[in-house]
């Protein structure tokens, strides 16, 4: 079994959780959309992760929509004490699977409600709004809504707020209306145009949490990454995600997976050590 705490731990706002994670997406069907082909593995997955130490599900309403979050649920209520559930709003899903932009105050709240609902919870730990493009963020005004997102957090309906796809314009002015305990962009070894806001952020004290850590929906493919992999007896995605450990003590993974196979492979990566000649290396490949 792997010691996933060998990547230690860091803060989610006032929770402490464990760096690797998991990300929920992929229990959905194909294209985050409808049900899994297979339920009783996404929901062995789920228990699998818990008990490999994971205490920190990355999620989202607007995933099947609603399944991801019923499969949590139905695997793992009641939640441990430790385990923290990060939700994600911004958006909803057409009929035809399309991705539709949700962000009205009346969006926000209608989706933290869903999100109670199908999580079976009282208040949830942390909710990220949504911005941007699909996988970019896209500069502009946030104030409406963070403003119903603070409304609800003074309501006692969420405890903390983070974002997602954003620019760190963006985080300066969502900082003005609450603390901000995340932020989730695209971040991986070959998609590194967030460097300087990674830095920002660890200044502050912010955890960055990088969506498709692995390279998205297509995983990273590079010749020097596996070459580096074989020589570590290592496989090219656990050598990413370590490398993304390494980048910065604030980075807190949540890999994706619906294979307990996989998720033990990606969790792994907690032990895997990098030398300087490698990370040196591995910076080339941009």
């Amino acid at each position: 079994m792997t010691d996933i705490t060998a990547a230690g731990t860091y803060s989610l706002g006032d929770r402490t959780v464990n760096r690797m994670g998991y990300g929920a997406m992929q229990l959905a069907g194909p294209g985050v959309f409808g049900p899994p082909k297979d339920r009783n593995a996404a929901l062995a997955v789920l228990k699998e992760a818990v008990a490999q130490g994971v205490n920190h599900i990355d999620t989202s309403d607007y995933y099947g929509p609603h399944i991801t979050n019923q499969i949590i649920c139905e695997a793992l209520h009641p939640y441990p004490d430790d385990l923290v559930i990060v939700t994600k709003i911004g958006a909803v899903r057409g009929d035809d699977g399309s991705w539709i932009p949700a962000l009205r105050p009346t969006d926000i709240k209608e989706a933290v409600h869903d999100n109670l609902r199908n999580l079976k919870l009282d208040r949830l730990e942390v909710v990220n709004l949504r911005l941007g493009g699909f996988d970019r963020p896209i500069e502009g005004p946030l104030e409406e809504e963070m403003e119903a997102l603070a409304e609800l957090q003074q309501q006692g309906l969420i405890r903390q707020i983070g974002l997602s796809n954003v620019t760190s314009g963006q985080v300066k002015q969502a900082r003005t209306f609450a603390d901000i305990v995340c932020v989730q962009n695209l971040y991986n070894l070959v998609h590194r145009e967030d460097d300087a806001l990674l830095d920002e952020l660890e200044d502050l004290g912010i955890a960055y949490v990088p969506f498709f850590p692995l390279g998205g929906f297509t995983p990273i493919q590079s010749s020097k990454l596996s070459e580096i992999a074989t020589e570590l007896g290592a496989t090219p995605m656990q050598v990413a995600l370590a490398w993304l450990l390494r980048r910065g003590p604030h980075i807190l993974l949540i890999p994706g997976t619906g294979s307990e196979a996989h998720l033990r492979e990606n969790l792994a990566a907690a032990e895997l050590e990098l030398s300087d000649e490698v990370v040196a290396r591995l910076a080339s490949m941009v």
